[in-house]
């Protein structure tokens, strides 16, 4: 055995148990007997799988360290401070900044992302080229998938749709999609069905933003993107972001579209720290919250999970690349407080997570790949509550992160005993 992790906390366990690793993955699980090159006492901390960001903009993560501010906060001023920086973007440059975050993503527990680069005519194939390095450099690290993503539409720019073909052959995973970006729902259409004639032909999932404008109950991309998986027999293959307006349908229309979703096998993913940043922030009260129905979806067995999005870039100001703060913002968005909701959560950022970017098995058991985390909390309710430190990271079976701080409250030797006012206040 390479190695052995002792007295951890498992999600429906009584007691404590130790977890054994050998050949990138669990061997054993129980009162281990044996031995291993590397044992480590996690003293009844909480051990699962890994968690998984299956939304996070790579190629523009961090830069609000060197841009002007955005100062509107809208999604229209973050494309344009966004083109400043693209045209001038350089290989060298993406891989550093995007480097950053993924360190940042494993320090808390992530060895799984689903990573997009603009692909148009502005940047060209330089954030690809960019993720496509560092997704063989930090191989040992993360699993990167590395989608190809039309920012600036097809109808609009038509020049990214023969990039995408030529990202496609220099070996991007995935196949993004902007249609509710073009001008016309027409031309939204026209979008999706180029994607999906692509998709076909280079045999790639397809990962799409539809519908990121909860304020117009009009736009009906998803809708539209799950009859064309139907029809194009793509079950399971692909994920929507966003489908924010999804909020804004009456009762009736919305249980259409995700009865669609369902029959479609689309993942929906959502991202509250964009949404709730950038979504009817110039409403008048009361303010909607700006995310898609994740309760009715979850209700009705659709793969409801969520990601980062953007980590302090033109259109999101803060960001740590941690998937525990997102599931903390999820649950608070989405009212998941109940505790089989709280449960559920962590599902969300793990094992569903993976089940949406097509990795089967990740989760903890026998002879499944030993992609784990353990967290600085005894339950999944308290790590939520807490948002500790990851005291371990575990990527195919080997420790690729731990944490070992240490932190004391000091009190006086002899402190005085509360008098007056303050006595008072202490009863």
């Amino acid at each position: 055995m390479d190695l052995i992790v002792r007295n951890a906390r498992l999600r429906g366990w009584e007691t404590l148990q130790d977890v054994a690793v050998g050949g990138g993955k669990v061997v054993e699980i129980g009162a281990v007997q044996g031995r291993a090159r590397h044992e480590i006492d996690v003293e009844g901390r909480l051990l699962t799988a890994s968690f998984v960001n299956p939304h996070v903009h790579l190629d523009k993560a961090l830069l609000a360290e060197r841009m002007r501010p955005n100062r509107s906060g809208t999604l229209e001023e973050a494309v344009e401070i966004t083109h400043e920086f693209k045209r001038h973007y350089t290989i060298a440059d993406v891989k550093a900044r995007a480097a950053r975050v993924l360190e940042m993503a494993v320090a808390t527990g992530t060895t799984l992302v689903r990573g997009f680069a603009d692909v148009d005519g502005i940047g060209g194939l330089t954030g690809l080229q960019a993720l496509l390095e560092l997704k063989r450099e930090y191989a040992d690290l993360v699993d990167l998938q590395v989608v190809a993503f039309p920012q600036e539409g097809l109808i609009r720019h038509p020049d990214a749709r023969d990039l995408l073909g030529e990202a496609l052959e220099l070996g991007a995973d995935v196949l993004g999609g902007f249609p509710w970006f073009e001008y016309l729902d027409d031309q939204a259409r026209a979008h999706i069905d180029a994607i999906f004639e692509l998709a076909r032909r280079h045999d790639r999932p397809i990962h799409m933003l539809v519908d990121d404008a909860p304020e117009d109950p009009t736009t009906r991309n998803l809708e539209y993107l799950a009859l064309r998986t139907i029809a194009e027999g793509w079950q399971g293959r692909v994920c929507a972001s966003h489908a924010c307006a999804l909020s804004s349908y009456n009762d009736y229309h919305a249980r259409r579209v995700i009865t669609l979703v369902r029959q479609a096998g689309i993942s929906v993913v959502t991202n509250p720290h964009i949404s709730l940043i950038l979504k009817n922030r110039g409403d008048h009260q009361p303010i909607p919250r700006g995310i898609t129905r994740v309760k009715e979806l979850l209700a009705a067995g659709v793969n409801v999970v969520f990601g980062q999005d953007d980590v302090l870039d033109p259109f999101y100001p803060f960001g740590r690349a941690d998937m525990l703060e997102v599931a903390s913002f999820t649950a608070h968005a989405a009212h998941l407080s109940l505790p089989e909701e709280i449960e559920r959560v962590w599902d969300m950022a793990t094992e569903h997570a993976a089940h949406a970017l097509g990795v089967a098995d990740h989760r903890l058991g026998v002879g499944l790949p030993a992609n784990l985390v353990v967290v600085d909390a005894p339950t999944v309710v308290e790590a939520l509550r807490r948002q500790g430190p990851r005291r371990l990271v575990i990527r195919s079976g080997r420790v690729v992160f731990e944490s070992r701080t240490e932190s004391r409250l000091i009190r006086a030797a002899n402190p005085e005993p509360a008098t007056g006012r303050a006595a008072r206040e202490a009863r």
